[in-house]
């Protein structure tokens, strides 16, 4: 049997609650949402980091961060010990290709260095659409071809507001990338990784998608009147937001409105707002995601015109989630709530895998390399940590279980102000949620069973101590049993 292509699309600080296929308020994703029809749409899919390089080192290797050790951003290199799941393909001989991100040493200015076994024989890099392009950054050179003035489009940063236009979007370049990458390969096994930047901040779709949506279709973010006190608890925990703000202060309906204007003018990627309306962030953040729906409806048609479709396993995930204003915080950082962990996952291989389930397994990023090589017939690192899906997604095990716990983890993976240099982890069961920020002192448990808003906080409830003592221990010895055993054993001593 013709071994599958691989189209792996992966989106950067998207939410779970953010495909309409679920039903979720204000979204609106018609082309994801026929790919979860044709497809296994997984409710309940946590990322191993809320950082971008300790969670996509996870995903490409099958191991968990304290494993990989690839904890920060803006390192200076990845360890080359460490294969990614797409060299394994080429070693195959698949045709392999990445389009976007890689975003697994540092990217500020200059071409991130490549690990020796990436194994992607085409590279359009394009870490981020800012104007700091080094020459190699594909989505600058796509601009110029096309008679595109990029420092023109790029002269203003805004934290929200209408962005650049479509034709000239970096989502629409990395479209344009992947199409004729599916086209050149037909005929052949390829796998192609596709990473976009979007929906991460500023938040700035083109307007011609910000105009489809409305700000009264947005709902407030996740937000208790104890959520200002109890983050000021967290002021040494690194987080790119310095102080919680409290959304109400830019909501219109609300008696504390205080009237922020609708684009706001700062250094927009990494430096959030300190005053901002949360609806609005909203329809800007579902509007850039409505132009990525384009995008893989695009593709998804490019597949069939060539005649591909059946032979291709498609992934739709993201790498972390986005605060958008819950619990006063907005951005990410150091923080284990569902809108920083719990992102979507959508697997599609149509005559293969189950069609129009949704499944509310517990289930992790790092699952997917030994998913892909088992689909493919591969044999997977002996250093992968993750579990294969397969036989949830061929319909041979159930769909309401794969695993009991899911694992999170932060260790000074962003360069914060003021030299903090935090370490936490995260332990969820489905029900109970722990999370512990070492050698603080300080951790949240919450019940997901009677508070799935996680507003009420259990770390320090007297009542909850037995149960809090059980978790630490149950979450000590799963962090250990992911740390790590290093190369395979090939004889007694």
């Amino acid at each position: 049997m013709r071994r599958p292509n691989v189209l792996w699309i992966c989106t950067d600080q998207q939410r779970w609650d953010t495909l309409s296929y679920f039903g979720f308020q204000g979204a609106k994703t018609p082309n994801i949402d026929r790919l979860a029809q044709k497809g296994v749409a997984f409710e309940r899919t946590y990322c191993q980091s809320p950082i971008c390089t300790p969670s996509r080192a996870s995903f490409l290797t099958g191991q968990y961060p304290i494993s990989h050790q690839n904890h920060r951003n803006g390192n200076t290199e990845f360890r080359d010990h460490l294969p990614l799941v797409s060299k394994t393909f080429e070693d195959a001989g698949y045709e392999t290709g990445l389009i976007g991100k890689l975003h697994l040493s540092r990217s500020k200015g200059i071409v991130e260095k490549r690990p020796k076994a990436d194994g992607y024989k085409e590279f359009y890099w394009s870490h981020h659409p800012d104007p700091d392009w080094p020459e190699g950054h594909d989505y600058q050179q796509w601009m110029t071809e096309k008679g595109i003035d990029g420092e023109a489009i790029y002269n203003r940063q805004r934290a929200y507001g209408p962005g650049v236009d479509t034709d000239a979007h970096q989502t629409t370049w990395a479209g344009e990338r992947a199409g004729s990458f599916i086209e050149r390969h037909a005929g052949k096994p390829w796998f192609l990784s596709i990473n976009l930047f979007d929906p991460h901040p500023p938040f700035d779709p083109p307007a011609e998608y910000l105009a489809k949506f409305d700000l009264n279709d947005m709902p407030a973010p996740i937000f208790a009147e104890s959520d200002m006190q109890h983050q000021l608890k967290f002021k040494d925990i690194d987080q790119q937001i310095t102080v919680p703000v409290d959304p109400r202060r830019g909501d219109p309906d609300s008696p504390l409105y205080e009237n922020p204007p609708l684009a706001a003018d700062t250094e927009g990627r990494d430096t959030p707002p300190t005053l901002y309306n949360a609806k609005y962030i909203r329809a800007c953040y579902h509007a850039m995601i409505a132009l990525i729906d384009d995008m893989v409806g695009d593709l998804v048609k490019k597949l069939g015109e060539t005649g591909q479709l059946d032979d291709t396993i498609i992934i739709f995930m993201s790498d972390h989630g986005e605060m958008l204003g819950d619990h006063g915080i907005i951005y990410k950082g150091c923080r284990f709530y569902e809108g920083m962990i719990h992102v979507p996952m959508i697997i599609s291989w149509p005559g293969h895998f189950r069609e129009g389930l949704v499944s509310n397994a517990l289930t992790e990023l790092v699952d997917i390399p030994q998913t892909l090589l088992e689909a493919a017939g591969l044999d997977a690192n002996h250093e992968m940590q993750g579990r294969s899906l397969v036989s949830l997604l061929e319909g041979r095990s159930p769909s309401d279980h794969h695993k009991d716990y899911v694992l999170c983890e932060y260790a000074d993976a962003l360069d914060v102000p003021d030299g903090k240099h935090t370490r936490a982890s995260m332990y969820f069961d489905g029900r109970y949620k722990l999370s512990i920020y070492h050698g603080t002192g300080l951790g949240e448990l919450f019940d997901h069973q009677t508070d799935p808003q996680e507003v009420s906080d259990l770390w320090d409830d007297p009542a909850s101590q037995s149960l809090r003592a059980q978790l630490t221990a149950r979450h000590f010895d799963a962090m250990m049993l992911v740390s790590g055993g290093g190369p395979a054993r090939t004889a007694p001593y």
